[in-house]
């Protein structure tokens, strides 16, 4: 018998069970992989600040750099390049910081179990496939799987492979826009360190380990390490964060952001938004307590989510031409703006400098009507 049962050993399961654990609860957390921290679906972007909100400070081997570039590449070739230092943007390694906070779950009074997947919910708990376990709350933060089951129009086939390269240098992202052969998403480069990094691709209808051995082909001289295969989720997050007595996190609840995926800090924090309303749950027995998480997180991130839902409409709609024409807008003076001015964890205003520029406007008015004034106010 536990209070709470969290299914998915990842950020948000993770830190929701840190939460609750914290405040002296009775919670197991199950995860149906051999090892926290495996497979390593992610990218490992994440801003020193996001981390700091999350209440870590990530240990050396979690650790390698901070991110100083990223270089955006158009259809043709063109490309800028932003600043990203003042960003404090960090490449973490996911499989330890996923076991640094599952240390700081275990040291609060957590238990956690590997090889131990959920089956169903029951009367009295929920059954796994070893045995019936009986709590009062079940969190569900097994990710994407959770979401296809539901609703398959927000998945994106993605693949990724780890990488030795000499083209790939340490503290330099690059990121390659192309509608034709990454439809609605883009292709990119994230360093672990100098000569090694991730390499991914995205896009809808794809055919992703083509494309990305086309990728990689081009880019030059390589030897691959590891291939993960795995969908994104686009489509922002589900309406509903409590359903009863199961209470929803994480990429399970579409935390991941909508223009890129990434959700360490926002599906992070939507465990950590979990854990306490949950915590104050079991206290009070009252359901509305439960129900403060997602007013918690919809206040946080329910006006960027929405923009940057926006953002993606706009730019599944516009072709390569489009694309390269906008970057043809681009001017120093707004790379050294977006350098010098934005937040890595909200980042739609970036987007719209990219589109609202010079003639650049125009034709995306053209294009999306009424769908970008909604985005620049």
């Amino acid at each position: 018998m536990y209070d709470v049962v969290v299914a998915g050993g990842s950020i948000a399961g993770l830190l929701c069970a840190r939460e609750i654990a914290e405040n002296k609860n009775t919670v197991l957390v199950i995860e149906e992989d051999y090892e926290i921290g495996t497979p390593e679906h992610c990218g490992g972007l994440v801003s020193i600040k996001g981390l700091e909100k999350l209440g870590i400070i990530p240990f050396r081997k979690t650790f390698d750099h901070l991110i100083e570039s990223a270089i955006i590449y158009a259809p043709n070739g063109n490309n800028f390049s932003i600043n990203s230092k003042k960003q404090q943007v960090a490449e973490i390694s996911r499989r330890e910081l996923d076991k640094q906070i599952a240390h700081q779950a275990q040291k609060n009074g957590a238990e956690i179990r590997v090889r131990t997947s959920f089956q169903e919910l029951t009367e009295n708990g929920i059954r796994t496939n070893k045995e019936e376990i009986e709590c009062k709350i079940f969190v569900d933060a097994r990710g994407i799987s959770s979401l296809i089951q539901k609703d398959r129009t927000g998945i994106v086939p993605s693949a990724q492979y780890e990488i030795y390269a000499d083209w790939i240098k340490k503290g330099r992202v690059e990121v390659f826009f192309d509608q034709e052969k990454y439809p609605g998403f883009f292709a990119w480069i994230i360093p672990s360190g100098e000569g090694r990094g991730k390499v991914g691709v995205a896009g809808k209808g794809i055919q992703v380990s083509e494309t990305l051995e086309e990728f990689l082909e081009k880019k030059g001289k390589h030897s691959t390490i590891r291939k993960i295969f795995a969908p994104v989720w686009v489509k922002g997050p589900i309406k509903k964060f409590v359903e009863g007595r199961r209470v929803i996190i994480g990429d399970a609840a579409g935390q991941a952001k909508p223009t890129t995926s990434g959700g360490i800090y926002t599906s992070g924090m939507g465990g950590v938004f979990a854990g306490r309303a949950i915590s104050k749950f079991l206290k009070s027995n009252n359901e509305s307590d439960l129900e403060e998480y997602q007013k918690k997180w919809n206040n946080q991130f329910g006006e960027e989510f929405e923009k940057q839902l926006l953002a993606r409409k706009i730019l599944e709609r516009i072709d390569n031409n489009t694309i390269n024409k906008l970057f043809d807008s681009i001017t120093p003076e707004i790379t050294k703006e977006i350098s010098e001015n934005e937040d890595f964890d909200f980042h739609t205003g970036s987007i719209v400098k990219l589109l609202g520029l010079k003639g650049s406007l125009k034709t995306a008015q053209i294009i999306i009507g009424g769908e970008l004034k909604k985005l620049l106010k």
